[in-house]
């Protein structure tokens, strides 16, 4: 069997998750926290994800129904959340109605319950004066006692339009926000946060109360741009927070002050990390720093670790725009500050989350360095992540871990030279698709089909094993199903050319050609969207890609077609690639054009092409021997010695 210098390793080589604390963590003023408690669980103890998930499910036949098939599950809820049956019910409806993704499930399911008991604890205070008013009241009440939030926020808008006292009607819209809260609906809870500040004059001795309404509309607006992709809802968060960061100087409410700053950052944070530049990101940053100045390790620990924590978030994905690991070191930095006070024993999810976020800082800043050092550092902060984020608490965060561990030790895998950090990336990423299934979240379930993929290609080929490469493919294929062109172009394209490589190295290892002409398809297919125009770079490399199928495939027919193709496909390559910025792919794209020459200088019996071919292989030779990669030099210095035996044949007479 010919051997061929392996060109070109996978496009795209894994597509990770970001993270799974994706929400920017709120600072809570001492208002919000009055009024919405501590609400610092996201999980319910004893009860599966997938059995809320089915709840969720089912209740959108009959309330009634689902609380006599399924008592136990319900009871359970009910000890979990401390709401009684009709209000646990009423929240599993709200989470139906609203289509909340699988992952927010748990975490909007004990939001609503902290909702009911903010609205019971409100309503825990003395009625009105008013008689008719009071009734409403206590009719309202009862409503929410039986989880029925249309009909209490009804009589409360009967409240409003009773009240006379500019305090009274304000309190009875507040009332309206919070109920709309509970049903999940921002906007409307913004609305009516906005009318209760209105209702109270500026500068009255109301101030602080209209200050935190104003404050409360803005918090509405960020979770319905968070949740639901408003950025409309997140710009006009971010202008109500300066209006408060105004009122609220620094110097007579220095906590409060820099809590709006922290919450301002995450709302600045999740706007610049949905568009395109930098100016909204560092805008968060400057905020999370401003923050921090009143935020201290000594005075409110936690708080300090969590706008450490959201720091962080921010220069992670300023770091993803800038050159440079300036950005990447920060968080990694702020994510260790972090932890300091966020311990497992103390609060332990926000431990994992934060040990699994500095895990992709630092597995980012391993990928640009030369080592594994940084890497081995990510594995392990993964592996603490996992000792919290768990399959049966969390599960498809769990199976985000998973992967995002499974691309650590994928990387470490392909810097070695053994097999078992690729042999544990692929066992990490079977892990991941026990809960990242295809019915679940078809398009996270293709990230694994398709990091799988690489690892399996890459063991494949270093222990020389078929199957693992049959298993490559079959990995790709799945990807493909749900990576669909229309769907996520540029994924399709990736995988359909990590696809061709595996291909192209079983065609290599066959005597047929059948593999070879597949992978020449899958690399033009990712051609039809990796174009010259849109990633100039990857095109290039496919076309190295396709070249170097063509050249295996035109080596074992008889005529020159799949050799010219070749020739024009490493051509193209070189209209992207230079010697000063891509060195080694310039050398190979030139390298290989030799190659090809002197292949077709022997079928045409052209001794001058052989010669052409000889100067162009020269060149990749002298460049890969001086550029330090030995494995491309030997090869070339191979084909560089065939290449003069054909010139000297050819010149005979």
């Amino acid at each position: 069997m010919k051997r061929h210098l392996s060109f070109v390793a996978a496009l795209g080589l894994c597509f990770y998750a970001m993270t799974v604390a994706g929400h920017g963590q709120e600072v809570k003023t001492a208002r919000e926290a009055a009024v919405l408690g501590d609400g610092n669980s996201s999980t319910l103890v004893g009860i599966p994800h997938g059995k809320v998930e089915e709840l969720v499910r089912d209740v959108r036949g009959s309330r009634e129904s689902l609380a006599t098939q399924q008592p136990e599950n319900i009871a359970l809820l009910r000890k979990q959340l401390e709401l009684n049956e009709s209000q646990v019910l009423a929240a599993l409806d709200v989470i139906a109605e609203n289509d909340i993704p699988l992952e927010l499930l748990v975490v909007k399911l004990v939001e609503i319950a902290e909702r009911f008991k903010a609205l019971q604890r409100a309503l825990s205070g003395p009625s009105s004066d008013d008689p008719n008013a009071a009734t409403l009241e206590a009719n309202a009440r009862k409503a929410i006692d039986a989880g029925e939030l249309a009909q209490a926020d009804a009589l409360f808008a009967e409240v409003e339009t009773r009240q006379t006292d500019v305090f009274d009607r304000a309190g009875a819209l507040v009332k309206r926000g919070e109920i709309a809260l509970a049903r999940l609906h921002y906007v409307e809870a913004a609305t009516h946060f906005a009318e209760a500040a209105n209702v109270v004059p500026s500068g009255s001795t109301f101030e602080v109360e209209r200050i935190g309404y104003i404050t409360r509309q803005a918090s509405a607006l960020y979770q319905q741009g968070e949740d639901f992709g408003d950025n409309g809802a997140l710009r006009l968060a971010i202008e109500l927070y300066k209006q408060v960061i105004d009122l609220s100087p620094r110097e007579r409410v220095p906590l409060q002050w820099a809590a709006i700053q922290n919450n301002s950052g995450n709302a600045l944070r999740v706007l610049g990390g949905r568009e395109n530049g930098t100016a909204n990101l560092e805008e968060a940053v400057n905020a999370y720093r401003e923050a921090l100045t009143e935020l201290t390790r000594e005075r409110v620990p936690l708080d300090w670790a969590t706008t450490q924590t959201n720091l962080g978030g921010a220069l992670l994905v300023l770091a993803g725009r800038e050159s440079g690991t300036a950005k990447l070191e920060e968080a990694v930095a702020a994510y260790r500050e972090a932890l300091k006070e966020q311990t497992r024993e103390r609060v332990p999810m926000d431990w994992a989350m934060t040990q699994n976020n500095l895990g992709i800082a630092l597995r980012v800043l391993g990928e640009g360095e030369s080592g594994t050092a940084k890497l081995e550092e990510a594995v392990v902060a993964y592996r603490e992540a996992l000792k919290e984020l768990t399959r049966e608490r969390v599960p498809l965060d769990w199976a985000t871990t998973q992967n995002n561990l499974g691309s650590a030790l994928l990387v470490i895998g392909e810097r070695e030279t053994g097999t078992a950090k690729l042999n544990e990336a692929v066992t990490a990423y079977r892990e991941a698709l026990k809960e990242w299934t295809r019915e679940r979240v078809p398009l996270q379930w293709a990230t694994i089909q398709n990091n799988q993929g690489v690892a399996l290609r890459a063991l494949g080929e270093r222990e020389g094993e078929t199957a693992k490469l049959e298993q490559a493919v079959t990995s790709y294929r799945e990807a493909l199903k749900e990576w669909t062109r229309d769907r996520v172009p540029l994924q399709w394209a990736a995988t359909q050319n990590n696809l061709g490589n595996v291909l192209r190295v079983l065609g290599e290892r066959a005597t047929g050609t059948a593999e070879l002409e597949e992978a020449v398809t899958a690399y033009r297919n990712a051609l039809m969207e990796l174009t010259g125009e849109r990633a100039p770079l990857e095109w290039a490399t496919t076309q190295i890609n396709l070249g170097s199928a063509l050249l295996i495939a035109g080596e074992r027919e008889s005529g020159t077609t799949k050799l010219e193709e070749a020739l024009a496909a490493y051509r193209q390559a070189l209209r992207e690639l230079t010697h000063e910025h891509m060195p080694s792919l310039w050398a190979i794209a030139v390298g290989s054009q030799g190659v090809v020459l002197m292949h077709l200088a022997e079928r045409r019996a052209d001794a001058a092409l052989a010669e052409g071919a000889v100067n162009l292989i020269t060149t990749a030779f002298e460049l890969m021997r001086d550029g330090g990669e030995p494995s491309a030099a030997a090869y070339y210095e191979r084909q560089l010695a065939s290449a003069r035996a054909s010139v000297a044949r050819l010149r005979r007479p």
